[in-house]
C-alpha cells in the first residue's frame, strides 16, 4: 500500500484539496481525509506531498505521432514514452500515420505492436486509420483493440496514407457508427489550399485560411447527421471552426494542442519552420476565441498532436518545404498551465481538458482522473516552479522545438504508472491497451 498525502485535484472540485490517496495493487483504493494516525504495515509507505506539490492524474495524450517503425529516427517508442513520464502523461495513443506501414490493416497493427513491445515507459493504445480501400479492414480492426480511427480530407504529407474522397467518408463514417468507435478527422478543405507563393511565414499561413477548416467541419456536420457516427475533429485552430461547431452543439466533438494555446504568428520569424505545423499557428485573436471555447465546452480536450522530425527535415528555413508538426509531448502541461493561470483559469480545468476528457474520448474510464477504482496514475506536480525549457535536454529523440528558451511555470517531479515511479533507468513498465467493446 502506498497513502499519497497532500492536496488533490479531485473530479468536479474548483480547487486542490487535501486528502489520502490510497493506492493498492496499482489501483486506487480509497480517497480519505488526511489521518495523521493511519497504520501501515511492513512495506507501505506515506508520499508526503511537500507544501508546494498538488497531485495530478495522469495526463492522456490521445494524439501522439511515434512514428515507429519506418520512421523511428523522428521519434521512436523508448523516447516518446520516456518523454510523455517526464511531462505527466501516462497514456498516450499512437496515430496511425508516419509510421510504416502505416495502422490500416490487423497486419499493420501488429507490426506496430511487436515494435512498441517492452520499449513504453507508459501505457499505450493505437489508433487505426482509414483510407481509400480499406473499409472491409475496420471492423478486424475494431476487434483487435484499436480505440477508433484516423482519415485526411486532404494530402496527409505521406503517401502511405491518402485521403478519403467524399463518398469514402460517408462509408467509413456508416461503419464505424456500426462499429461504436469514433472517427477523427484532420479538418481542411483541399480546394482551398494553395501551394505558399514564397518561403516565409506569412505566405504559409495565407496558403491555409481560415475557411479551409470552417467548411472542412461543416462538412463533418452533415456526415455525422446523416450516419450518427462520433466524429471528432482534431487540432482546430481557429475561429472558423469554432463557429461551425458552436452552430452545432453535441453533433461532433473537437480537440485544440498547445501550439494553438501558446504561440500566435506574431512569434513566427519569416525562416523559424520550427513552428510549421498543419493547420497553421494564426493570430491572438484565434487563439482567445479556442479559449473561450474550451471554457463554454466547444471544444472538449487539449492533445499535443507531438508530431516531430529530424532536424534536416525540420529546420529548412523554408515554410514550402519544411515538415509539418510539432514536438511537444514533455511541454504540454507546463505550457497549457502557464497560459490557463494567467488568463485565471484554474488547475482543474486543464486537468480536465488534458486527462479526463481525453480518456472519455478513447473509453479509457479507468484513467484520467483520481477516483476510487482507477488506475493509479498519477503525477506530483509543482505549479508554481518557474523553469525556462532547454530543447536539448528534452526525452524527445529530436531537440528541435520552438519553445527553446521559452519560460514557464509548473514543473513535474514525479511520475506513477499503476503506483510505480517511473524512473528512466528502470525497466519499461507501460502496458499496450487494447479498447474495451461495449
Amino acid at each position: 500500500m502506498i497513502v499519497f498525502r497532500g492536496r488533490v485535484v479531485l473530479p468536479d472540485v474548483a480547487e486542490p484539496t487535501p486528502r489520502d490517496v490510497v493506492v493498492e495493487d496499482g489501483r486506487i483504493a480509497s480517497i480519505e481525509e488526511v489521518r495523521a494516525d493511519r497504520e501501515l504495515s511492513v512495506g507501505d509507505r506515506i508520499i508526503a506531498l511537500a507544501d508546494d506539490e498538488v497531485l495530478l492524474p495522469g495526463l492522456v495524450d490521445t494524439h501522439v505521432h511515434v512514428n515507429e517503425p519506418g520512421r523511428t529516427e523522428w521519434e521512436g517508442f523508448a523516447t516518446a514514452t520516456r518523454a510523455a513520464a517526464a511531462g505527466g502523461v501516462t497514456t498516450l495513443v499512437d496515430m496511425p500515420l508516419n509510421s510504416i506501414p502505416a495502422t490500416t490493416s490487423v497486419e499493420a497493427l501488429e507490426v506496430k505492436r511487436a515494435a512498441a513491445e517492452g520499449q513504453c515507459f507508459v501505457d499505450v493504445g493505437f489508433w487505426g486509420g482509414a483510407v481509400p480501400g480499406n473499409l472491409a479492414d475496420l471492423a478486424p480492426l475494431t476487434e483487435a483493440g484499436v480505440v477508433g480511427f484516423k482519415c485526411f480530407l486532404l494530402d496527409s504529407g505521406v503517401a502511405e496514407f491518402p485521403p478519403l474522397s467524399d463518398a469514402e467518408l460517408e462509408a467509413a463514417a456508416a461503419e464505424l457508427r456500426r462499429l461504436q468507435v469514433p472517427l477523427i478527422v484532420h479538418a481542411e478543405d483541399a480546394e482551398q489550399i494553395a501551394d505558399p507563393a514564397g518561403p516565409g511565414y506569412a505566405d504559409f499561413l495565407a496558403s491555409r485560411p481560415g475557411p479551409s477548416e470552417g467548411d472542412a467541419v461543416a462538412r463533418l456536420v452533415e456526415v455525422a447527421e446523416a450516419t450518427g457516427c462520433l466524429i471528432h475533429v482534431v487540432h482546430v485552430s481557429g475561429a472558423e471552426a469554432l463557429d461551425v461547431l458552436a452552430a452545432h452543439p453535441g453533433v461532433l466533438s473537437a480537440e485544440t494542442c498547445p501550439h494553438y494555446l501558446t504561440l500566435t504568428d506574431a512569434d513566427v520569424d519569416d525562416d523559424a519552420t520550427e513552428f510549421k505545423c498543419c493547420p497553421p499557428i494564426r493570430t491572438r485573436s484565434h487563439q482567445d476565441r479556442l479559449w473561450a471555447a474550451l471554457r463554454d465546452g466547444t471544444l472538449r480536450c487539449v492533445v499535443s498532436d507531438h508530431s516531430p522530425a529530424t532536424a534536416d527535415l525540420k529546420l529548412t528555413g523554408d515554410f514550402r518545404t519544411a515538415w509539418g508538426g510539432i514536438a511537444s509531448l514533455q511541454l504540454g502541461l507546463a505550457l497549457v498551465w502557464t497560459e490557463a493561470r494567467a488568463r485565471g483559469i484554474g488547475l482543474s480545468e486543464v486537468v480536465t481538458w488534458m486527462a479526463t476528457r481525453p480518456a472519455e474520448l478513447v473509453r479509457f474510464g479507468h484513467k484520467g482522473r483520481i477516483a476510487v477504482g482507477g488506475d493509479a496514475d498519477l503525477v506530483v506536480f509543482a505549479p508554481d516552479e518557474r523553469w525556462t525549457i532547454d530543447a536539448p535536454a528534452l526525452e524527445h529523440r529530436n531537440p528541435v522545438s520552438p519553445y527553446h528558451g521559452r519560460e514557464v511555470t509548473g514543473r513535474v517531479r514525479s511520475t506513477w504508472l499503476a503506483g510505480n515511479r517511473i524512473e528512466p533507468d528502470d525497466e519499461p513498465r507501460g502496458r499496450l491497451l487494447r479498447r474495451k467493446p461495449l
